[in-house]
Formats: structure tokens, sequence, C-alpha cells
């Protein structure tokens, strides 16, 4: 019977390969889950074949690819044991289950015991670092195996072709019954990324004490560990006793201030046990491969930061979209909204509709937090309200409750928003509103005298209950309605902010000037305050105009 072992980089994954049809990919609901990010919901199938005991592999339009052998294939294509078999960058090795020994190693979790060996000894990795002694570097396999590991730096083979390879090499140098690249996941569990057996069989199950893993991954220490048998806490450890271990190794895998796993060797040979100069060799080695890891690691940080680029730019523009283009048409008033986002998305968010009766619907509010949740948040808010505007008659005070209860029960505790929606009737210029916590928006009368329209009840979505009063204001002709986000007052340059008196002045100084017009005089002035100064909030206007 086949199998399938691999690791995604945080976890171990060992599957039999029974005759069937099976779908990989990171949706739970596959066959075989692998939850990695570059692996596509269903990113490929794998059939067996029962007759011939034949394995096909199709991939399934996977974003990242599926490859064999490091060859990316688009067809349905039969893989052999042995053959290497990347999801995205999830590496896995097709193999027989009844195999053992150097022609399919496996990759079992490693085990951690709770004692350490008395005979430990921990060196630092500056130390292990330190010039090799004359008589180790005139080895004969010594610098030309270290010659063939640094060419590695440039190649750009998987990262389990690139271990393997490792692994047989260093064998060249070092005597040992198993050499072995482990990782440590995110939860603290060591698994073994890759195998060698250079000796005759599996030495057995491999273990390594907590405390040994800790100084290695903490303090970087390399560590000697001489005659573990010798040891009567770890009499009841079956795997040492079955292997007859007489020595091991274990060095970090250390560059740019990072530990990015363990390298580790084992022998039974009491003929060769295992000195310092082993281990200063072994760390020389690591130090190496370490620094082709942190290639591999930087590459998948490059990638993830491309992934998530591209999901953003797709959320921005989904957002925008969400938004209204322009005002409607509404004869005698001159209407018009801006934003200017701080990050790709936001949340803030505006919206204008005619409703059936006649009247126009606006409103502009701000989300609490940044990023993707609040621009979350706000898609949820808009859509919440636009459901209601076919209602009839439309009830602004019902409709801002109804929204607020609906965003209270499903979103997290610390989910809510300020808010200013207005009712505009065109016949008298009369403006319903209700301000739920929002800035006090402008009224600039047509002589100058300013009104502001403070809050007239909570926040939308921060409580189970809230009461909310209608306010009644009317525009008569060359009046001005100016709605804004606190990204306008809060824009800040080296600890000042923008202000509300000198916006305030600002909108009364332009009130002559169409409403598109004082909105771009504000921006100016805005961007002239801040200068180079980063944007630290969105910025939203929307302006209700009444002609002359």
């Amino acid at each position: 019977m086949l199998k399938l072992d691999g690791t995604d980089g945080n976890r171990f994954y060992s599957w039999l390969l029974k005759p069937g049809t099976y779908i990989v990919g990171r949706k739970s609901e596959c066959d075989f889950c692998i939850p990695h990010r570059t692996v596509s919901r269903e990113h490929a199938t794998i059939e067996v074949e029962a007759a011939r005991e034949e394995l096909f592999l199709t991939d399934q339009g996977s974003h990242n690819g599926t490859f064999v052998n490091g060859e990316r294939i688009t067809r349905r294509v039969r893989v052999h044991p042995g053959d290497a078999v990347m999801f995205g960058q999830a590496e896995f090795r097709i193999g027989a289950a009844d195999e053992s020994g150097a022609s399919s190693p496996t990759m079992p979790r490693t085990q951690l015991a709770a004692e350490d060996p008395r005979n430990s000894v921990f060196l630092s990795i500056d130390e292990a670092l330190k010039p090799l002694p004359q008589r180790v570097v005139d080895q004969p396999e010594l610098l030309p195996t270290l010659f063939e590991m640094a060419k590695m730096l440039g190649l750009t083979e998987p990262q389990e072709t690139l271990l393997n390879r490792s692994l047989n090499m260093i064998a060249k140098v070092i005597p040992a019954e198993r050499l072995a690249v482990l990782f440590v996941s995110d939860d603290d569990q060591v698994y073994t990324a890759a195998c060698l057996y250079p000796g005759e069989g599996d030495p057995g199950e491999l273990t390594l004490s907590r405390t040994i893993v800790q100084q290695i991954m903490t303090n970087q220490s390399a560590t000697l560990i001489s005659n573990p048998q010798d040891d009567p806490r770890f009499a009841e450890q079956k795997s040492i006793i079955m292997s007859q271990l007489k020595s091991a190794l274990a060095v970090p895998l250390f560059d740019e201030g990072k530990v990015l796993g363990i390298l580790y060797a084992d022998t039974s040979d009491s003929r060769q046990p295992y000195t310092d100069e082993h281990l200063r060799v072994m760390a020389a080695f690591g130090n190496i491969l370490a620094s082709r890891l942190l290639n591999y690691q930087l590459l998948n940080e490059r990638e993830e930061k491309r992934l998530i680029d591209r999901e953003l730019q797709r959320a921005s523009a989904i957002q925008k979209a969400l938004l209204v283009t322009g005002p409607p048409a509404f004869p005698g008033y001159c209407v018009h909204a801006f934003q200017e986002q701080s990050r790709s998305v936001g949340g803030d968010l505006y919206d204008m509709c005619m409703l059936a009766d006649g009247r126009l619907l606006f409103m502009v509010a701000d989300v609490s937090g940044k990023g993707m949740g609040a621009a979350l948040l706000m898609s949820n808010i808009l859509a919440s309200f636009r459901i209601l505007y076919d209602a009839s008659p439309f009830d602004l005070q019902a409709a801002v409750e109804r929204v607020s209860q609906q965003l209270y029960a499903y979103s997290a505790p610390g989910d809510f928003a300020t808010l200013f929606a207005g009712l505009l009737d065109p016949a008298d210029g009369q403006v319903r509103y209700i301000n739920a916590g929002h800035n006090p928006p402008l009224v600039v009368r047509s002589d100058g005298e300013v009104e502001t329209l403070p809050a007239s009840g909570v926040m939308i979505g921060a409580f189970d209950f809230g009461a909310w009063e209608e306010g009644i204001i009317t525009l008569s002709e060359g009046d001005l309605l100016y709605i804004f986000s606190d990204g306008v007052t809060e824009a800040e340059r080296e600890g000042e902010q923008y202000g509300d008196e000198r916006m305030q002045q600002l909108v009364v100084d332009s009130r002559a000037l169409t409403s598109e017009q004082i909105a771009a005089t504000l921006m100016k002035d805005i961007n002239g305050f801040m200068g180079d100064a980063p944007r630290s909030d969105d910025i939203t206007m929307l302006l209700v105009q009444r002609e002359v």
C-alpha cells in the first residue's frame, strides 16, 4: 500500500493511500486537509487504482500550483513511490507503507522526554562556531563537503530536496546511525522535517529532552550528549535502549538572530563517541544550512505579503464599488460626497439615495477600528440600511434602531459605529436627522452664521438598547449642511491636530463655492497642514447645499 508523507512547515502529515479518489486542499471538508496559506481550498485530486496500485495526481486549478519532482503539472499525471510532490509550498513524498530503512525514511513527530541526560554539554553558538583546530580541518572530506554545501545557497530546489542532500553530505564527515533536521511548530511540537539512516535499518524513535530543545531554541546552544544509557533516569526510555545510543549531537540552525530548527545526529558506535570537535563541525554545517533555510522563510514571507496585498486590492475594489459614485439628481440642491482612505480598506462610509416619496436620504458613518475588520463592519452596516430603503413609508428612527440591534447581535463587543443620517424634503428644505454619537455636523447659513447638530443618542451597535431623538432643521437658499468624519479634525502633524476651529472657519469662508469646490478647498488645506506626515485615519465629507 502507498502512503503520502510530508509537512507544511507547521505540522507533519502521513496518509495511507487506499484505492479510491481523494481531494487535497485547505478546506476542512477535503479528504486530506492541509491548512496552509499556499494551498487552495480544493487544490488537487489523488486517484489510486486498485487493480495495479497505480497512483494519479491532477491539479484542480490551484493558485500556487501542484509540482511533481519540481515540475508544475497541468494535466493528470502518474506518480510513483519516491516522487516528491508539492501542493503550493507544502512538501510531500510518495512512499510504501511497509518500507523501512534508507529506502523510504519516515518523518515521525519527535518525542520530548521530561528529564535530561546527565552527560550533556552545552556550548553557545558563538563558541561552537569558533575556528576549527587544524587537525580537524585537515580531514580529507571536510573542506570539500563544506564547499559543496555552500554551493546550495544559490540553488532553487524544493526545501525537502535541499534537506535530504544536506544530510547525505554531512554523513560523509559525521559518523552517525541517524541524521535529522527538526523543526518546531507554532504549538511547540517538534517534528522531523528530514531524516537519513546512513547505517543499517531504523535506529528507532527519536527522543530529545524538553530542556535540551529549550536550550537550543531559546539560548542558541549546541549540545553534545554522551552515553545516555548511563543515566538511570533514562532506563525506561525504550527508544534509547532499543537503539543502543552511545552519543548524540544537536545544534541550532541559526541565522539572522533566529533559530530555524535543529540539526541532529546520533551513533551507537562506542569506538567513535562524539567529541567537542564533532560538535563544532556539526555547528559549521548547521550554520550553512540555516542560511539557506532563512532564504526559504523570506521567500515564504514575500509570497504571503504578495497574497495579502492582492487580497487587500480586491477588498479595496469591492469596498469602493459599494459606495455611490455620484449623488442622485436633486433639483435645487448641490450634493457632494468625498472620501480618502488612509489604508487600502477603511471603516468610513457614506450613502445617498432618492426614496420613493421624493425625499433624499443621506448618511455618514465611522466604524470603530481600522483595516479589514472595520471594512467588513462598514459593508454590513451599509447593506443593512439599504435593505430598508424600500420601506414605505421610510422611518428614519426605526431604521437606525433596527440596524443598531442587528449590529449588536452579530458583531463582537467593541464593534460599533458613529452615524449621522438625514432625510431632506426638497419642497421646503426641511431635514429630519439623527446623530448617533457622530461628530456634530455644521449648518452654515448664507450670512455666515454657524449651527452645530450635536449627538441625539449613542453609537449604533454599542448596546442592546438605544433611543435616538430626531432633530429638525431647515435649509434656506444659500445654506450649507457639512457632515464629516473625525479624520478631518484629527489630521495630525507633529502632535498638532487640524482641529474644529480651523475646519469651521474654512467652511464659512468658502460657503459661496459649490459643494464640490468646498470639499476640494478643505482637502488642499488639510494636505498642506499635514505635509509629509502619514495619514492615520480615513477622511469622509458629505455636503448638502441649497442653491440660491
